[in-house]
């Protein structure tokens, strides 16, 4: 295997860090900080068996569930791997193109974050798109750990922290010491789980057919893991087409049954975090009780999501300052910092 340190930085160098998410893909650039925030969906068309590229990242997303006859919106990434390698590769090039136009790049050295459980070769498709989008070498850096670091968890140190990163498609949980990861386990059930259980509310209850755009609002202003102390708590209105007669229609939905709706991905979420704690050693499972656990990823920001973990294991609970960039944040940090994170487990190629 390729030395990880195979020549010095040079201070002119713009590498590049990438939260390659299911949700959304960030950007870091080495000395910028943070350059591109979009969504990890692409629009195609489809004409005679050939398809053709119409729409990378935001504008992709903004057709979704809009598209004409011949057209379709895809989010090349599923549970945070790659699903569709073409169309993935498509989309990484098209976002490391526009950072490095605006930025005069020449091939950058790339790190990119992977889920803790991506297979071999899951982590070969991640690795082979960053270099068909013009990467000289390309670092995979594991998510909980650049989640940590992004944080600002002391993950060399020789005391446990653990960190619990949310995202789209996969949920991270990790203690961490000494630089590496003590146990660990990655579920595939987040913030899509979290859409999909709404939908499945909404029709069930409401007759309505919803997208998951509609589901991905109501989980934004009224999601919850805590039911409301009195009452059914606040009421947005929804609209989607009618079961019956296919017509579109409105009906109010209520803070108290989405949070029974979303029971089940929250219920895993908190099942893989015991399960963590179970599994690891007593000498770091008594620092993750003076210190406990620190929250990441847009499923962080469900509201009460810390209480819920608080409850269920009694340990203290913390939100991440910036949820949402902690994991390309701590990427960044450890492509700048190679020398000091030298014991991090990172594959190179």
């Amino acid at each position: 295997m390729p030395s990880l340190f195979p020549r010095p930085f040079s201070s002119a160098s713009r590498d590049l860090a990438i939260d390659l998410g299911t949700a959304n893909t960030l950007v870091y650039m080495k000395k910028r900080g943070i350059v591109l925030d979009e969504p990890s969906v692409v629009a195609v068309t489809d004409t005679r068996g050939h398809q053709d590229i119409f729409a990378v990242g935001l504008p992709a997303k903004q057709m979704v569930g809009r598209t004409p006859s011949g057209m379709r919106t895809v989010r090349p990434l599923r549970d945070g791997v790659i699903a569709d390698f073409d169309l993935a590769a498509v989309m990484i090039r098209h976002f490391i193109e526009r950072v490095r136009r605006s930025s005069r790049l020449s091939r950058p050295r790339i790190m990119v974050s992977v889920p803790t459980g991506a297979t071999a070769l899951e982590r070969r498709s991640i690795r082979e798109a960053a270099q068909s989008a013009g990467a000289r070498e390309v670092l995979l850096i594991e998510e909980p750990v650049a989640a940590a670091i992004g944080a600002g968890l002391p993950v060399t140190g020789p005391h446990g922290v653990m960190v619990v990163d949310i995202g789209g498609g996969t949920t991270e949980v990790a203690v961490m010491a000494l630089g590496g990861v003590v146990h660990g386990r990655s579920v595939r059930v987040a913030g899509d789980a979290m859409d999909d259980a709404i939908i499945a509310h909404v029709r069930r209850h409401h007759g309505l057919l919803i997208g998951q755009p509609m589901a991905e609002r109501i989980k934004i202003e009224i999601g919850s893991a805590v039911p409301p102390v009195e009452g059914n708590g606040r009421t947005v209105p929804v609209t989607g087409r009618d079961i019956q007669n296919g017509v579109p229609r409105e009906s109010g939905i209520h803070e108290r049954e989405i949070v029974e709706a979303l029971n089940d991905p929250v219920q895993h979420i908190v099942a893989a975090v015991k399960s963590v704690l179970e599994g690891t050693p007593p000498e770091i499972a008594a620092d993750i009780v003076d210190r406990g656990m620190m929250l990441t990823g847009g499923g962080a920001l469900l509201r009460k999501i810390d209480q819920k973990l608080n409850q269920a294991t009694g340990l203290p609970v913390t939100v991440a300052e910036k949820p949402l960039e902690c994991v390309v944040l701590g990427t960044g940090k450890a492509l700048e910092n190679l020398e000091r994170f030298r014991s991090l487990p990172l594959d190179a190629a």
